[in-house]
């Protein structure tokens, strides 16, 4: 099954400027694992180099993914 979701990463700017990447891919896993229910949730490299690309410091404000589930797991790409 296949679902896109737009995720708001506004809670991310509450962290330290240094940390707000970081706090943006937890974000990011947290947000899918609840809509999802999946046990096991894996980013694929352009939904990193997407939120990274701005350094750590400058996270988008939100992102748009879509969501591949497969028995328990999760697999979420960016959306093109």
């Amino acid at each position: 099954m296949e679902r896109v979701y737009t995720i708001p990463l506004r809670e991310a700017f509450n962290a330290p400027r240094t940390k707000r990447a970081n706090k943006a891919v937890r974000i990011v896993k947290e947000f899918l694992t609840r809509h999802t229910k999946a046990s096991n949730v894996k980013l694929d490299s352009s939904v990193n180099d997407a939120l990274w690309k701005r350094s750590r410091e400058k996270p988008p404000r939100r992102i748009k993914i879509k969501v591949t589930m497969e028995e328990g797991t999760a697999t979420a790409s960016l959306v093109e």
